[in-house]
C-alpha cells in the first residue's frame, strides 16, 4: 500500500484517522510530520487573519490545525516512535528525503515552534467577536490537553490561560462548554496527576500574583475581572495540589500580599464618620430586622464594580476549601497583627477562608481530599474570635468626641466571664491621637464592621454549635449594637440577627432573654469598674431596645446599679446612662400601652380569675370558661338590681367568703406601686436633679426620659401629681430660660404633662409659662411675617410652630380661664395673616379650633369682629340691632357660665349685666353664611365700616391689603361656628 493511498482519506476528512489501525495511524503520523511546518504556519495565518473574512474560514482553519497537530504530536504516537528511523526501499528514496524522524529532539524543537503559533492563535481567537470562534478555541484546548499533555507542555501555559479566561465569556454556549472542559480536566486528574503540569500552573500562579497589584492599578474593571477570573481558574485547576503550592513560602507570600493590596478599602468618605446614632432618636429595631444576611456595601481603592469583589471572595473561599486551614489562618493572623495597614484586608480574607473551609458558597471543580472537621473549624474560629475581640482591635476610636475617645483609650478587657483573667492590658492600647484624621476613623469603623461580619460568618459556619462561643461573642456584639456610629450599630444588629438564625433562636428577644444571666453578670461587674469599662451601659441599652418589659425582672437589680452609679458619676457619665434609662422607659411604655389595651384586658381578667390558685392548679377547661362568664352575667344583673328569687336561693347556697377575702386591700393604706411604676418614679427623681445639668445634650436626654416617665406613671395619679409638683420649677426654667432646642423639647414635655395631669397644672401654667409664651409669640411674629422661604428651616420657626400646635390643646386640657384664653387668642390671631408662613397659619387655625371647644361664643365674636369690624346688622328688619358698642373686643363681653369653667368671668364686675343688654327674639330663619352676612352689612348699611376696619387692623400689625386674606383664612372657622 503506497503512502498516497494512506494519506488521501486523512487529508480529505480531518480526524478520520481515528478509525485507522494503530500501525497505519503511526505511519500516517510520520507522513504528516513532514508537512507539519507548512500546514501549521498556513493555518495560523488563516486563523489570525482579519475578522472581515468572517468566522467560517477561521473556525475551519482552527479545527484542521487542532486535528493535524493533535495527530502528529500525540503522546501515544510519540511514545511508539523507534529510536532509529525506518529505512525505505531504494525506489522510495525521494520520499525518504521528505520523511522526518519524530524522536525526542525533533519533538522538543517542534513543540517550541508550535508554542509560538499556539500563542498567536490563543491571543487572536480569545478576543474574536464571534462566539463560534471562541467556542472552537475551547475545543482546540480540550483536544490538545487530552492528546498532547506531555509533548506540548510548554504551550499549556497559554492554553490553560485561554480556557480559564473564557469561563466568564459573554456567550452562554462558550461558558457552558468551557465549564464542562474544566470539570473534565479536574475529574480526570490531568493536572493533579501530572507533576509537570502542576508545576506550570504553580509558576503561572506565582507570576500572576506578582503582577496582580500592577494589573489592578492599571486595567479597567473589565480587565480586572478577566485577570481575577484567571487567578481563580488557576486555583480551581490546582485543586488538592494547592497545599503543595501553598507550602512554598514564596507562593504563599506572593498570593497573600497580592490580596492585601487588591482588597484595600477606600476610607476617604466623610459620611461614614458623620452618620451618628443618637440614643433617644433611634427607632426600636424589630426582631425580624431586614438586615439579616446582608452586609454593608464596601468601596475599594482599586475597583468599583461589585462583581470584582465577588470574584475576590471566591478566590479566598477556594483557598480555604482546598488549602490547609490552620496554615492559612496562622499566616493571615500574622498579617493582621503585623500592620494596621493590612488589618482590614486580613480580616476580610480570614472571614472568607473560614466560609470556604466549611464549603459555604464555594464553586469548586472537584472534591477535596479531606474535609475540615467541626472541631478544627471551632478551633480556628476561636483563635480568630479572640483576636477580633481583643481590646486593642475592638475598642478603636471612631469619632472626635473627646468623651468617647477617652473612653475607648481607657478600656480594659471586658468583665464578662469569658474574659476574666485575660492577660491583655490597656497599656497595650495606644493613646488616642488628638489629631486623628478622617481616614483613620473611617478605617477603624470599617475594621469593626468587618470583624462583626466575621462573627456572623462564624455563626453561619458552626450553626447551633456556635452557642458554645456565645459566652465570648454575644457581649461584645451587644456592646457594638449600642455604638453611636450608625454603620457599626447597624452591622452589629445584623450580626445579632444572623446569630439568631444560625443558633436556632426565634428572635433577638429570645436570644437576649435566654442568655441574660451571664450578660447581667458581666454588666454588674463592669459597672463597678466604670473608669475602665465605660461601655457596660451600651450592652444594657441594646438589651432593652431589642427586648420588652418581660426582661425587667431579670435586669431589675442591674437597673438599680445603674441608678446608683448615675448618682455617683452624673458629671461625666450622665449621657451614657440616660440612653439606658430612655431605652428602659421606652420598653416599659410599650408594655404599658399593650397591657392597658381593650383586647388584652378581657384575657387578663379571665386568666387572673382562672389561675388565681397559682401555678399548681390544672389548666382552665371549657367548662371553667363557661362557668366564669355565667357568673359574670349573674353578678352584672345583681349589680343592676335585676334579682330573681332563684338568684337569691343560689346566693344562700354559696358559702361566705373567707375573712381574708373580705378585707379591703386598700384598708391598711395606699397600695404598693408595681415594680415598673416604682422604677419610673425613681428615674423621675433623678431627672429632676439632672434638668439643670450644664451640658445641653444631657438636658435634652433628661427631657426625653422625663416624658416617658410621666407616661408610665399616668395610671398612678397619687404618685404622679406630687412628682409633677416637684419637677415643675426645673421644667419652667427650661421653658423660659434655656437654649431653643431645650425649650422645644421642654414644651413637648409640658404638653404630655398637661395631658396626663389635667387641670392640676392650670394655675402653674397660667402664672409661670403662659405670659412668656404669649410675649414670645408676639415678639417673633413680625420677623416671621417678613421672612423668606428659608425661614422655615430655622430653629425659631420650629419653636413658633411647636408652640402654636400645642397651645390650643393645652388650653383645652387645662380648662383655662377667660383671661388666659384672651392672652392665647391675642398671641395667636396675628399668625392668621397671609403674610405668615403657611404652616404657622394652619397652626394658628388649630389654636382657634381648640378655643372654640372651650369658649365657642367668645371665639366666634372675636373672629367675627376681625373679619367684619362694623356694627352687627340683624338678619331681619323686625329684629333690633344688638346693643354692643362699635369695636367692642371679646374681653369686654361677659362670657357667662360655661360647662367646665372653674373661675368667674374676668370682666364680669365691670361689664353690663344681662338685663342691660337688649334682648333679641329668636326667629326661625335660614342660616346665613357669616362672611356673606358681613359683606352685606358692609355694603348696604355701613358705609363707614371701611374706616372702622382700617382702624381695627393696625392693632394687629397688618394693613388693609391683607383684609381679603383674613377673610379667606377665617372662612373655614366662621363656617364651622355658623353651622
Amino acid at each position: 500500500m503506497g503512502w498516497d493511498t494512506l494519506a488521501r482519506p486523512c487529508i480529505m476528512v480531518p480526524g478520520s484517522h481515528a478509525g485507522l489501525p494503530n500501525a497505519t495511524a503511526q505511519r500516517c503520523g510520520g507522513l504528516f510530520a513532514a508537512f507539519l511546518p507548512g500546514l501549521a504556519l498556513a493555518l495560523t495565518r488563516v486563523t489570525t487573519a482579519d475578522v472581515k473574512q468572517g468566522h467560517a474560514p477561521t473556525v475551519a482553519a482552527m479545527r484542521l490545525f487542532c486535528h493535524v497537530v493533535g495527530f502528529v504530536m500525540a503522546d501515544e504516537q510519540l511514545a511508539k516512535v523507534p529510536e532509529s528511523q525506518e529505512k525505505l526501499p531504494e525506489e522510495d528514496s525521494r520520499i525518504a528525503e521528505l520523511m522526518v524522524h519524530r524522536g525526542p529532539e525533533w519533538s522538543k524543537s517542534t513543540a517550541e515552534k508550535l508554542a509560538l503559533l499556539l500563542r498567536k492563535i490563543v491571543e487572536s481567537s480569545s478576543v474574536h467577536p464571534h462566539w463560534r470562534v471562541r467556542l472552537e478555541l475551547v475545543e482546540l484546548v480540550s483536544h490538545l490537553l487530552q492528546k498532547c499533555r506531555h509533548s506540548l507542555l510548554d504551550s499549556f501555559s497559554h492554553l490553560l490561560k485561554a480556557l480559564v479566561g473564557l469561563v466568564n465569556d459573554e456567550s452562554d454556549q462558550v461558558q457552558t462548554r468551557c465549564r464542562e472542559v474544566l470539570q473534565s480536566i479536574a475529574e480526570q486528574g490531568i493536572v493533579t496527576e501530572n507533576r509537570a503540569l502542576a508545576d506550570v500552573l504553580s509558576e503561572n500562579l506565582h507570576a500572576l500574583a506578582t503582577a496582580l497589584p500592577r494589573l489592578m492599578n492599571s486595567q479597567d474593571d473589565q480587565g480586572k475581572f478577566a485577570t481575577l477570573s484567571l487567578l481563580l481558574g488557576y486555583l480551581k485547576l490546582l485543586g488538592p495540589k494547592m497545599n503543595i503550592v501553598l507550602n512554598s513560602a514564596a507562593h504563599l507570600h506572593r498570593v497573600s500580599k497580592a490580596l492585601m493590596q487588591v482588597l484595600e478599602l477606600d476610607v476617604t468618605d466623610v459620611k461614614i464618620v458623620e452618620e451618628r446614632r443618637w440614643g433617644s432618636e433611634s427607632p426600636r429595631e424589630p426582631a425580624g430586622c431586614p438586615q439579616a444576611g446582608k452586609r454593608q456595601r464596601k468601596y475599594f481603592r482599586f475597583f468599583t464594580e461589585e462583581k470584582v469583589f465577588l470574584l475576590l471572595q471566591q478566590v479566598c473561599r477556594v483557598l480555604g476549601y482546598y488549602g490547609n486551614l490552620y496554615l492559612l489562618v496562622d499566616h493571615f493572623l500574622g498579617l493582621y497583627a503585623e500592620s494596621a495597614a493590612y488589618r482590614r484586608q486580613a480580616a476580610m480574607v480570614l472571614n472568607e477562608l473560614v466560609a470556604g473551609a466549611a464549603g459555604l458558597g464555594v464553586e469548586a471543580l472537584g472534591d477535596r481530599e479531606d474535609a475540615v472537621s467541626e472541631d478544627d473549624l471551632r478551633g480556628s474560629i476561636t483563635s480568630i474570635l479572640d483576636e477580633y475581640t481583643d481590646p486593642a482591635n475592638w475598642y478603636l476610636v471612631t469619632s472626635i468626641d473627646t468623651g468617647e475617645a477617652g473612653a475607648e483609650s481607657s478600656v480594659q478587657p471586658p468583665g464578662f466571664p469569658a474574659k476574666l483573667g485575660s492577660a491583655h492590658s490597656s497599656l497595650l492600647i495606644p493613646s488616642p491621637d488628638p489629631q486623628l484624621s478622617t481616614r483613620t476613623m473611617n478605617g477603624n469603623i470599617w475594621q469593626i464592621c468587618i470583624q462583626l461580619e466575621g462573627i456572623s460568618c462564624f455563626a453561619a459556619v458552626l450553626g447551633k454549635g456556635f452557642r458554645l462561643l456565645l459566652l465570648s461573642a454575644l457581649y461584645p456584639v451587644l456592646e457594638k449594637a449600642g455604638d453611636k456610629t450608625l454603620l457599626i450599630s447597624e452591622t452589629a444588629v445584623g450580626t445579632l440577627v444572623d446569630i439568631c438564625e444560625a443558633c436556632g433562636y426565634a428572635s433577638m428577644q429570645c436570644l437576649i432573654n435566654e442568655n441574660s444571666d451571664y450578660l447581667v453578670n458581666g454588666i454588674s461587674l463592669n459597672l463597678r469598674q466604670l473608669a475602665h469599662q465605660p461601655h457596660a451601659s451600651r450592652v444594657l441599652d441594646t438589651m432593652l431596645r431589642h427586648s420588652d418589659a418581660s426582661l425587667l425582672p431579670l435586669v431589675e437589680d442591674v437597673i438599680q446599679d445603674v441608678l446608683s452609679t448615675l448618682d455617683q458619676s452624673y458629671d461625666n457619665q450622665a449621657s451614657t446612662f440616660l440612653r439606658v434609662l430612655y431605652s428602659l422607659m421606652t420598653a416599659l411604655g410599650g408594655h404599658h400601652d399593650s397591657v392597658t389595651s381593650g383586647c388584652l384586658f378581657c384575657s387578663a381578667v379571665v386568666r387572673g380569675s382562672l389561675q388565681r390558685g397559682g401555678p399548681g392548679k390544672k389548666p382552665a377547661t371549657s367548662q371553667d370558661l363557661e362557668r366564669f362568664f355565667l357568673d359574670y352575667v349573674r353578678q352584672k344583673r345583681i349589680a343592676e338590681g335585676d334579682v330573681d328569687d332563684s338568684d337569691d336561693e343560689e346566693a344562700e347556697l354559696v358559702p361566705p367568703p373567707a375573712e381574708a377575702e373580705l378585707q379591703d386591700p386598700e384598708a391598711e393604706g395606699e397600695p404598693q406601686l408595681p415594680s415598673h411604676a416604682q422604677l419610673a418614679k425613681d428615674i423621675l427623681e433623678r431627672c429632676i436633679h439632672l434638668l439643670s445639668h450644664g451640658n445641653l445634650r444631657v438636658r435634652l436626654q433628661v427631657l426625653d426620659v422625663l416624658e416617658l416617665c410621666v407616661t408610665v406613671l399616668h395610671p398612678h395619679g397619687n404618685h404622679l401629681l406630687p412628682m409633677a409638683h416637684r419637677v415643675w420649677p426645673a421644667l419652667v426654667t427650661r421653658l423660659i430660660n434655656d437654649d431653643p432646642l431645650a425649650v422645644l423639647r421642654a414644651f413637648k414635655v409640658l404638653c404630655t404633662l398637661a395631658q396626663k395631669c389635667g387641670d392640676f397644672l392650670r394655675q402653674r401654667f397660667s402664672k409661670d409659662v403662659l405670659p412668656k409664651l404669649a410675649s414670645s409669640l408676639l415678639s417673633q411674629a413680625p420677623a416671621s411675617a417678613r421672612a423668606g422661604p428659608v425661614y422655615s428651616h430655622t430653629l425659631a420657626f420650629k419653636l413658633q410652630l411647636a408652640v402654636l400646635q400645642g397651645l390650643g390643646s393645652l388650653c383645652e386640657k387645662l380648662d383655662m380661664g377667660e383671661s388666659d384664653l384672651n392672652k392665647v387668642a391675642d398671641a395667636s390671631v396675628i399668625y392668621l395673616s397671609a403674610r405668615q408662613p403657611r404652616k404657622l397659619q394652619e397652626a394658628a387655625q388649630s389654636v382657634f379650633l381648640h378655643l372654640m371647644r372651650v369658649d365657642p361664643d367668645g371665639t366666634w365674636l372675636l373672629l367675627s369682629e376681625l373679619c367684619c369690624p362694623g356694627p352687627s346688622e340683624p338678619p331681619h328688619r323686625s329684629l333690633r340691632p344688638a346693643g354692643l358698642p362699635n369695636g367692642t373686643r371679646r374681653r369686654d363681653i361677659p362670657r357667662g357660665k360655661r360647662r367646665g369653667a372653674h373661675e368667674p368671668t374676668a370682666m364680669g364686675r365691670d361689664a353690663p349685666g344681662p338685663e342691660q343688654l337688649p334682648v333679641q327674639p329668636r326667629v326661625p330663619s335660614t342660616p346665613v353664611d357669616a362672611p356673606t352676612a358681613c359683606t352685606q352689612r358692609k355694603g348696604r348699611n355701613n358705609p363707614g365700616s371701611e374706616a372702622g376696619e382700617a382702624a381695627a387692623l393696625p392693632a394687629l400689625g397688618l394693613g388693609m391689603e391683607t383684609h381679603a386674606d383674613f377673610r379667606r383664612v377665617f372662612g373655614s372657622l366662621l363656617m364651622l361656628r355658623c353651622r
